[in-house]
């Protein structure tokens, strides 16, 4: 597959890039996209939440009545999870949630949501990304250029550029990732990718078996 290769100002220049058929023309293995993202969300997750059970709360030990005589059900002391500041029975604790994959699984699944993207023409093509200040006008223009302001967006360059990301990060739909660093969930989360002639060819010597 050939793509043209377009400026900044959205016009088509007189180059194309050659897709290379083992990253973005293979057939999509979805479960392994299923696992990448699983495992992309599950790595995400902070597992810091906790309570306090009942041995753990700061309080007296006192049994708070007799045990018979009263008519009601007996109680123990303060802490006990019946009672209003107790502690909690069985509550949240600690846990790390991540959970890993294979190096070749996840290759497979970067390379099936590419293979998506492509069979979709969700791929543009950029000769390259230059500003010359770190402005967030400037970076709405590129999209209008492209007709996509409002959608989300993935834009891929070969090495960050400290310009380019600050002039994209304050747009919430808008995500900027060195090639090296592209992942199945960014993928598959964006509606359009902006590839750089150079991050194209990063990211094919990286995927390629």
């Amino acid at each position: 597959m050939e793509l043209e290769i377009f400026n900044m100002d959205g016009k088509k220049t007189s180059k194309k890039v050659k897709l290379d058929a083992e990253v973005f023309g293979m057939e999509p293995n979805d479960h392994a996209i299923y696992l990448d993202v699983k495992q992309y969300h599950a790595n995400n997750r902070q597992g810091t939440h906790k309570s306090k059970e009942r041995a753990e709360i700061a309080g007296s030990t006192k049994k708070l009545k007799k045990q018979k005589g009263t008519g009601g059900a007996r109680v123990g002391s303060a802490k006990s999870p019946l009672l209003h500041g107790g502690g909690r029975v069985f509550g949240p604790r600690p846990k790390d949630w991540s959970f890993k994959l294979n190096k070749k699984l996840k290759k497979v699944a970067r390379k099936s949501a590419l293979s998506y993207k492509a069979k979709d023409n969700g791929i543009t093509i950029l000769d390259s990304l230059n500003f010359s200040a770190p402005k967030t006008k400037d970076f709405i223009n590129l999209l209008k250029n492209f007709e996509l302001s409002g959608k989300k967006v993935l834009v891929v360059v070969p090495t960050l550029d400290e310009n380019l990301y600050l002039s994209s990060r304050n747009l919430a739909k808008t995500q900027v990732r060195v090639a090296k660093d592209l992942n199945t969930y960014d993928i598959m989360n964006s509606q359009r990718i902006l590839f750089t002639a150079g991050a194209i060819e990063a990211v094919q010597e990286n995927l390629k078996n």
